[in-house]
């Protein structure tokens, strides 16, 4: 099975040259080489991971840029874009000319990030996205859902990704999903596209995870297993790499070696138009 993981953070050390955001420390003690990640991706037979620079490297691409130029076969990037900086807009046009860069990755996890969300400050993001074919994937707590809701509808175009089913973080079990069917509501609209990470963190079960099968199931029968895509988000997992990839492939048993196929990695190399490097 060709297994792509839709999110992975890679980082470095916290140096004076490169000093990460203050106040916000990561996941792990240690950072999360390309070099580490590649090993993890071995053992747990994933071939492909989509990186995501971390929140403390703030709006830098360079390390995630550099680890997709190193390994084209494995790695790609959705990165971020400072939307306050004065040449934002700008980028836009040669963002995807950055050998590795594909689309754009987004928080509104956070009062001071969904603001701007919610006002109306980035109503010009969504449009020139839109124009663009630019991929987003955003990660959008399901209490912001309804404002999700109302871009999608503005810009039917948008090629958009919600990143963990958008549930609100360092919640457990009947806390993390106690408002699912927001989600599930936004399956109307056929430019969504739902991510299907990191969901071993949202349970205080162990593997296989029973408690996340049946929101699993939710999310296929409303999106349906073309616009969902696999990923594990790792370096915050409370398991192994191989049991995020076998709560899929070996615990849901109502998943067809189709749906497989599609969930695990050509859904999300078709959104993104990941091609190989021989293609």
């Amino acid at each position: 099975m060709f297994i792509v993981d839709a999110q992975v953070h890679v980082w470095g050390p916290n140096t004076p040259q490169r000093p990460w955001r203050t106040g916000h420390p990561p996941r792990r003690a240690e950072p999360l080489t390309p070099e580490n990640l590649l090993d993890e991706m071995r053992a747990a037979g994933v071939a492909r991971a989509v990186l995501v620079p971390p929140y403390i490297d703030c709006e830098r691409n360079d390390l995630v840029l550099a680890a997709a130029q190193k390994y084209p076969n494995h790695f790609a990037v959705m990165g971020r874009l400072d939307t306050n900086s004065s040449g934002a807009r700008a980028q836009f046009a040669m963002w995807r000319t950055q050998p590795g860069m594909l689309g754009l990755r987004c928080s509104f996890n956070r009062p001071e990030l969904s603001a701007p969300l919610v006002d109306g400050r980035l109503d010009w993001f969504w449009a020139e996205a839109e124009q663009a074919g630019m991929p987003i994937m955003a990660l959008v707590p399901d209490a912001l859902l309804h404002v999700i809701d109302r871009i999608a509808e503005r810009h039917p175009m948008l090629k958009l990704a919600l990143c963990h089913f958008s549930l609100p973080n360092d919640t457990l079990d009947a806390a993390a999903f106690g408002d699912f069917d927001r989600l599930l509501t936004l399956a109307r609209r056929q430019n969504i596209m739902v991510k299907a990470s990191a969901l071993p963190c949202y349970t205080s079960e162990r593997y296989p995870f029973p408690y996340l099968h049946a929101y699993i199931r939710r999310a296929y029968d409303a999106f349906g297993p073309s616009r969902l895509m696999w990923g594990s988000d790792l370096s915050r997992l409370p398991c192994t790499y191989i049991e995020c990839v076998d709560l899929f492939t070996q615990e849901l048993p109502w998943l067809s070696a189709t749906d497989l196929d599609a969930i695990m990695g050509h859904n999300l190399c078709a959104w993104l138009d990941w091609k190989s490097p021989v293609e």
